[in-house]
């Protein structure tokens, strides 16, 4: 715990000196809270429906991007430094991952702040259990996100590839940006497996004030399985790492 805690300190430290790395990684979110609301029906309900899907869109692209910044450490040998360090290989893993909370967190509450005056009705219970469920899903993606990073050192270009390949195909199904219901089956079908639906599904129900459903029970199922995948591959990974 004291190594995780030294880890987590070391990488917020950037995060807190420069919050305007923050705001960049929220442009695209918002562009599509722009532009993508007004085209949804009145019944739907606009920015109730809307606003949650971009919130988990806006962790999805803050933390799923975060192996970026260990590729660099380990251009600079910055990485393997650490790797001789006494700190544990798996507190190095789980303080990284555990660091990507707070800039989602910040990310979420501004968003949520700005649509507010245009009409979404905030349920302030709701809204804090949907960021504990998304901060759980958040640790897994950014584990996962600095395997990929290990796995492609020297190569950039496969954690891009993978990371776009796989991003956007799991945003789109998962229903963020339009509702599925009148979808093709096969669509439909891929989305039952798609973890990321349930987490949207649940943040949707608990940014509109229903804490006790089985929609939210299901989402935090989802987000508890992706954190605990995403820490043993990427806890397996650092400790295989030769560096």
């Amino acid at each position: 715990m004291r190594d995780t805690a030294v880890v987590f300190s070391r990488e917020l430290r950037p995060v807190l000196r420069s919050p305007f790395s923050l705001i960049f990684t929220m442009v695209q979110p918002v562009f599509f809270l722009a532009l993508f609301a007004p085209l949804l029906p009145d019944d739907v309900g606009s920015l109730q429906w809307f606003v949650p899907g971009i919130v988990v869109m806006s962790c999805l692209f803050g933390t799923s991007v975060t192996g970026s910044n260990l590729q660099l450490e380990m251009q600079t040998g910055s990485h393997e430094r650490m790797l001789v360090s006494p700190l544990s290989r798996s507190s190095l893993l789980i303080g990284r991952a555990l660091k990507e909370i707070v800039p989602m967190v910040a990310q979420a509450i501004v968003l949520i702040l700005v649509t507010i005056p245009f009409g979404f009705r905030l349920h302030v219970v709701g809204v804090v259990v949907g960021l504990v469920i998304l901060s759980v899903f958040c640790v897994g993606l950014g584990a996962l996100s600095y395997s990929l990073a290990l796995v492609s050192e020297g190569q950039e270009w496969i954690f891009w590839t993978v990371q776009q390949t796989l991003l956007f195909p799991l945003l789109l199904i998962a229903g963020i940006l339009l509702p599925l219901d009148n979808g093709p089956g096969w669509l439909k079908a891929l989305s039952h497996v798609n973890p990321l639906t349930y987490l949207v599904d649940a943040e949707r129900v608990l940014f509109n004030g229903e804490v006790l459903s089985g929609t939210v029970g299901a989402g935090l199922l989802a987000a508890v399985l992706t954190c605990l995948g995403g820490l043993w591959v990427g806890i397996r990974t650092m400790r295989r790492d030769p560096a």
